[in-house]
Formats: C-alpha cells, structure tokens, sequence
C-alpha cells in the first residue's frame, strides 16, 4: 500500500478518450486500471487489521480503495456495454439484411418456376407430338 499509483481516473479516462487504440487494447487497459485498483484491496488479513485500527487516515484509505475499485469496475461495465451496443446492428442495417434475404428467397423461386416452367413446356412438346402421332394413326384406320 506505500507504493504510489497514478490516479485512478487518470488511469481509465486515458484509454476511453483514445479512440485510436483497437478496442482490444481499450479492453486491456480497462482491465489493467480495474486490477490495478483491486491490488491494493487484495491483502485481506491487513485490510481487515486497518478496518478494525482505530487511525482514521486507515479507514480513508480503505475506503478510498474500495471506492477506487468500484469506479474501475463501472468503467470497465460501461465499456462491454458499448461493446455490445456497437455490435447489434442497427435498424437499417437489419432491414438490409432482411432486403437481402428476400432478395436471394425471390431469386431461389424464380429459378424454381423457370425450371418447372421448362418441364411443362417439354411435357407439352411430348403430348402435341403423342397426339400427332395418335392422330395419324387413327387417320391411316
């Protein structure tokens, strides 16, 4: 706990207002604060002898910490929100998508009908040709 730190909203506002960095390295250096906020809290036998010690400047200082922690760990909440806000689709892009479905569905059918289309005209060129046939040899009886 002597060591000295930046400050914690230094250490997360840095990475949040750099849109330059790959949102990889946003998440790791989320990270990074939200841990470097939760190191000083780890060492639980010492805490709780600071809790229990009578020194106010003890119990501010785990306060502090704890307060530390919890603001990196809503910066880092409020980053996989975005995250996920960024990858639903908007509502033009999911009428595109929907556009684009219909069109390959409208394409598919088109292709069904033409196909049974060129069945049916073959099937008619085979009965006009039964007929012809039938008719010539009714017409030799």
């Amino acid at each position: 706990m002597a060591q000295q730190q930046p400050p914690l909203d230094q250490q997360l506002d840095q990475p949040l207002q750099q849109s330059a960095q790959p949102p990889r390295e946003d998440m790791l250096s989320c990270v990074t604060a939200l841990e470097a906020a939760l190191l000083p809290c780890l060492p639980a036998r010492e805490l709780q002898a600071i809790d229990r010690s009578p020194h106010p400047s003890h119990q501010i200082d785990v306060e502090r910490h704890a307060r530390d922690f919890m603001e990196a760990a809503k910066k880092l909440q409020l980053y996989f929100n975005n995250l996920q806000r960024e990858d639903q689709p908007t509502k033009a892009e999911l009428l595109r998508m929907e556009i684009a479905t219909m069109e390959e569905e409208l394409k598919t059918k088109n292709e069904l009908i033409e196909k049974h289309e060129r069945l049916i005209q073959g099937w008619r060129k085979e009965l006009k040709d039964q007929l012809v046939k039938h008719n010539t040899e009714l017409d030799r009886v």
